[in-house]
């Protein structure tokens, strides 16, 4: 499907506890390193809170992706301490969602499928809704995808380089869904455009080598 959807499990990865759920934290990293065979980023320390929006930069090829994938439960922890809040439901979406060559349900459908909430959704989405997501161009897949994330019931929201591939207009509806649910949940865009960053995030998360 074009976005995975998952409860999080508050599971040690590594050597550590849950985090309290009273203090507000959605994820708490401590010298956390991630990565598959062999170390890809870290160690990094840092939290993330409900109403965050935390962007996550540095260059390509770092581990941006590989670092939200760890949070999704598709890397692996390989030292240091991950933790996901018990009970919290996280979607996913990958820098190039997946679509059919037929997909004959529109976006309206879509949305029901996924549980997201369709009267949220910006006025510059609502004309899409009715079309068939076979027939949408990219851009406007992505971004009903990148809505499906957002407008459900999702607590924390891993977006890996959501501007990618979207014209100028399509990173100013991009930057419209963000701002929609600010404070709602908990937000990771991951991207290597410190501009969009800067524009979109409550705060920043630089990782490098």
């Amino acid at each position: 499907m074009v976005q995975a959807t998952a409860r999080g499990t508050g599971q040690e990865q590594a050597a550590g506890t849950a985090p309290d759920s009273t203090s507000g934290a959605l994820v708490t990293a401590e010298d956390v390193v991630v990565g598959y065979a062999r170390p890809v980023l870290g160690p990094l320390t840092f939290r993330v809170e409900a109403g965050d929006v935390v962007g996550v930069w540095g260059p390509n090829g770092v581990g941006k992706s590989t670092l939200l994938k760890a949070m999704a439960g598709t890397a692996r922890v390989l030292r240091g301490r991950l933790d996901v809040a018990q009970d919290r439901r996280i979607a996913y979406q990958s820098q190039q969602p997946v679509r059919l060559p037929e997909m004959p349900l529109t976006g309206r459908e879509l949305l029901a499928y996924l549980g997201a909430d369709e009267s949220g959704a910006p006025q510059r989405l609502q004309g899409w809704l009715d079309q068939r997501m076979d027939r949408l161009s990219g851009g406007q897949f992505q971004l009903l995808t990148i809505w499906a994330c957002l407008g459900g019931d999702a607590d924390l929201v891993l977006l890996d380089e959501p501007s990618n591939n979207l014209d100028p207009q399509g990173v100013e509806v991009l930057a419209e869904l963000l701002a929609a649910r600010r404070g709602r949940e908990a937000v990771l865009v991951v991207s290597h455009e410190a501009p969009f960053l800067e524009r979109v995030a409550t705060r920043r998360l630089e990782v490098g080598p």
